[in-house]
């Protein structure tokens, strides 16, 4: 019976089970070598797959055309971390099992590193769940609103007006997948172009009265809106619950957990729950997987930190 990495699935429901199925760092590498590449490694500096060799008891790999050498880690959130990757599996999976977040300084306890640690590792996470490359469009009935994070309201005016305030944009394909990021204004010049890149000309959207939405029953199958400064929330099946669920959630997250999220890095946040949301119906396992086949591309705290 082969021991490669993959003739056993991993199965576990807790923490514990995580830590029992990756033991120590070359159980995790070569979980990780199997997901990202698939038994066929490829040189991460010029692609080539013709010879590559494994050195240093399997640690490192040189490539037979460009000669240079390389880890597993290489081009992946994991670069250039002195972390064990069995603390890195502990976090994805700690960060995927809480739905409302969990924050650096909890991260920190309960895998033994600092807060800035956690919190760079917790970023590095978010930059692998990234989901707005998903180009198939959303089909079917599709609820769309928009809200405001930040800060509390002061005086008069719709939350997203106020200057301590970021709008976020969300769409939800009814019983399926969410769609967000923060927008700089919400009108139709502004919202409108989301909706089309994202949503089939042949899907039918819900939506409250706000103007910005208006003429979009001329653009797709169909258009209906539950007004709510009538207080009207359902109408038969025409309501916005499921994207105002997934609001409710995130500031959920927002005040019961993170306390507050700076605008620089709030889409980051928005990702991290989007991914959570959409890979929810999915196992453990799964979702571990899912992460670490995402988890192409690296970020440096210099970059992290400068990012606006």
């Amino acid at each position: 019976m082969t021991n490669r990495p993959d003739a056993k699935k991993p199965e576990f429901r807790s923490l514990l089970d995580v830590i029992k199925r990756f033991p120590d760092e070359k159980s995790c590498r070569e979980f990780f070598e199997h997901i990202r590449w698939n038994h066929k490694i490829a040189c991460v500096h010029c692609g080539c797959t013709r010879k590559i060799y494994r050195i240093r008891d399997g640690k490192l790999f040189r490539c037979a055309d460009c000669g240079k050498q390389f880890t597993v880690r290489v081009g992946t959130i994991f670069q250039d971390s002195a972390l064990p990757l069995q603390k890195w599996y502990m976090a994805i999976y700690i960060f995927m099992a809480h739905k409302k977040g969990i924050s650096s300084v909890q991260l920190s306890k309960d895998i033994a590193v600092t807060q800035k640690t956690a919190w760079f590792m917790l970023h590095r996470i978010r930059h692998a769940v990234r989901t707005r490359s998903l180009s198939k469009p959303l089909a079917g009935i599709i609820e769309v609103d928009e809200t405001a994070v930040g800060g509390k309201t002061h005086g008069r005016g719709a939350g997203y007006c106020q200057p301590n305030k970021t709008s976020v944009f969300g769409l939800k394909q009814r019983d399926g997948i969410v769609r967000a990021q923060t927008v700089k204004r919400v009108n139709g010049t502004t919202l409108k172009p989301l909706i089309r890149k994202d949503v089939s000309a042949h899907a039918i959207i819900m939506s409250d009265e706000f103007g910005a939405y208006h003429g979009l029953d001329k653009e797709f199958a169909g258009h209906h809106v539950v007004v709510h400064s009538q207080k009207e929330y359902v109408r038969g099946s025409v309501h916005t619950n499921g994207i105002e669920s997934f609001w409710a959630l995130f500031k959920r997250g927002y005040h019961g957990t993170y306390h507050q999220m700076s605008r620089k890095h709030l889409d980051k946040y928005v990702d991290e729950f989007e991914f959570r949301l959409n890979s929810k119906d999915i196992t453990d396992p799964a979702r571990l997987s899912l992460m670490l086949k995402h988890a192409e591309g690296e970020l440096t705290y210099k970059n992290l930190i400068a990012q606006s």
